[in-house]
């Protein structure tokens, strides 16, 4: 009786921690602008660099410092919203020229996916683009960025995730959950 009970708790303790380890956020730290108003989880044992100042915040691995996220928050000059630009792989099209590698940045990006992630608010509906891009470098290896960009209050909200190639299918699973998790505040 009493073995029989012990292996019942055992097999009990044993789902609950394998339910534990399989979360979303497990592995995972949140992280909260509430002057800028956005959020995110990045992942854990990562630190906090200074960027340029175009970054408004940047983790980075310490193991491997080449593995970051960041956020970075632009004005828009003439649109308010990313349904006003276009469709997704429009847009994803747009960033990859601008942001991920822009006219003499020694990079060359290809846009390998590009995905709608739509949330209530109370304003209404907010979408936030998820963008997938292999990224050849002039010099250096070749590296995989995730990137999520949404608008709010004439602002383009871009958070970015990257890797080098060699570990990407490492950490895709665990950086698609970090560029899955952003999200912005009315």
């Amino acid at each position: 009786m009493f073995k029989r009970a012990v292996s019942t708790l055992l097999v009990v303790l044993a789902l609950f921690l394998t339910s534990c380890a399989n979360t979303p956020t497990s592995g995972l730290v949140p992280f909260a602008d509430s002057k800028d108003g956005y959020r995110f989880l990045y992942p854990n044992g990562w630190t906090e660099t200074k960027g340029n100042s175009a970054i408004d915040i940047l983790f980075h691995d310490i193991i491997e410092p080449s593995e970051n996220v960041s956020v970075t928050i632009s004005k828009l000059e003439t649109v308010k919203a990313l349904e006003e630009i276009g469709d997704p792989e429009a847009i994803g099209l747009r960033v990859q020229q601008r942001v991920v590698a822009p006219e003499g940045s020694g990079r060359q990006a290809r846009l390998l996916n590009a995905t709608q992630k739509t949330t209530q608010t109370e304003a209404g509906d907010r979408n936030y683009y998820i963008f997938e891009y292999a990224v050849q470098r002039l010099q250096g290896e070749p590296r995989h960025d995730l990137v999520t960009v949404s608008t709010n209050r004439g602002n383009l909200y871009t958070l970015s995730v990257s890797s080098s190639e060699r570990r990407w299918n490492k950490v895709k699973d665990l950086f698609s959950r970090v560029a899955k998790s952003f999200t912005i505040e009315d």
